[in-house]
């Protein structure tokens, strides 16, 4: 049952984000903003996991990792829904709160994981990841055809996730009622043991980098990849569906990498491999003929999905307790989600001021080399108590 609860929470980790950016045209022109602040819709809820996520671990240890996740799930629900209303104060509002319920369960999915599964960390990281970017990546490709094909305009095109959200609670309702008990003694008998102050930690701070590198270049494509094929002459129904498709090609490497990674001592070919392909596909994007979108989307796909899979799988493999692992994941996704939160409104303005992606895609250029830079010294086998 905790297997098939991690799969539904994560189901709602990604779709009330990626929903958002082949719909980016029409809430620009409904709401009457500028491309920064459509950014915004973006680097909102990422502001939030920088805010919120170095408070979640605390609070896991206090409620119960169970009844935290119970309690986020609603406030998802409650966000999803004043999102979907019309207005700019309630589209802001909304998706900030969303963004805070999000942050909690991204904190304490990787403890969950190294609590319930110390010796599948690789194959449960694996199952977990597939779900989130499966619903990411059908909102994508969904987002279009509901706002549009029947209707339903962008409000109810991002509004039909909080049916995920609700059903997810009362799914896990039953879990978090049963376990609370037992998850607030094993909070509290490992609060004092291995104790590791990870904001001292250098290997703390590479994971952190490359968590914060490679959200950046997730957001910032989620945001804006339809409006840059948009701009190369492709409809922005076909925009959506190569976001989609990006998402798609993620997917089986999400599983297939934290496996692989699980069973390695170092992961420094993985972090070389994963490198390569973000620099080849945003090169692409920015110098190949428009005739191989397709494969630079799909480089960039792949590349995300190793990224990904790499940075949730350090959580576990460089620390040596569910404790450890909460730390680290709410110092890396603090630090880590404030970087990325930069990429969306920063790509949307340099754009109005430049009326052109090409700068913004020459960061990301940039971002790619800085990925194996902090890559390489996190990928070593070591963890965060003794280095």
């Amino acid at each position: 049952m905790i297997v098939l609860g991690i799969i539904i929470i994560a189901a709602n980790l990604r779709a009330p984000l990626t929903s958002v950016g082949p719909l980016v045209s029409l809430i620009r022109e409904d709401v009457h903003i500028s491309n920064t602040w459509a950014g915004l819709i973006t680097t909102v809820p990422l502001m939030a996991f920088a805010l919120f996520s170095p408070l979640v671990p605390k609070l896991g240890r206090k409620f119960g990792v169970e009844v935290t996740i119970l309690v986020s799930l609603i406030f998802l629900t409650i966000g999803i829904a004043l999102r979907s209303l019309s207005g700019a104060v309630m589209l802001y509002s909304g998706t900030a709160v969303l963004g805070f319920a999000i942050a909690v369960c991204n904190v304490l999915l990787p403890s969950l994981i190294k609590r319930e599964f110390p010796q599948q960390i690789g194959t449960m990281t694996g199952v977990y990841s597939i779900s989130m970017n499966l619903c990411g990546a059908i909102a994508s490709g969904i987002s279009i055809p509901l706002a549009i094909g029947l209707g339903w305009n962008w409000q109810g095109a991002l509004g039909i996730w909080g049916i995920l959200s609700f059903g997810s609670i009362l799914f896990w309702l039953p879990q978090a009622i049963g376990r609370r008990k037992q998850t607030s003694v094993s909070g509290q008998s490992q609060t004092y043991s291995d104790h590791v102050n990870v904001w001292r930690s250098p290997l703390a701070w590479q994971v952190t980098l490359f968590m914060g590198i490679q959200s950046t270049f997730f957001y910032v494509l989620i945001a804006w990849l339809p409006e840059i094929l948009t701009e190369q002459g492709i409809g922005s129904n076909q925009a959506g569906w190569f976001l989609s498709i990006m998402q798609l090609a993620l997917l089986p490497f999400t599983f297939v990498v934290p496996v692989i990674a699980g069973r390695m001592s170092s992961q420094r070919w993985l972090v070389a491999i994963t490198s390569l392909l973000l620099l080849l596909g945003t090169l692409g994007l920015l110098y190949g003929s428009p005739n191989f979108i397709l494969l630079w989307v799909i480089m960039l796909g792949i590349g995300g999905g190793f990224a990904f899979s790499l940075a949730m799988m350090f959580f576990g493999l460089r620390t040596t307790n569910a404790h450890q692992a909460a730390e680290l994941s709410g110092m890396a996704q603090s630090v880590g989600y404030l970087l990325a939160a930069i990429g969306p409104t920063l790509f949307g303005y340099l754009h109005d001021t430049t009326n052109s992606w090409t700068v913004p895609l020459l960061i990301l250029v940039g971002a790619a080399v800085l990925l194996f830079l902090f890559g390489m010294g996190a990928a070593k086998n070591r963890d965060v108590g003794s280095a």
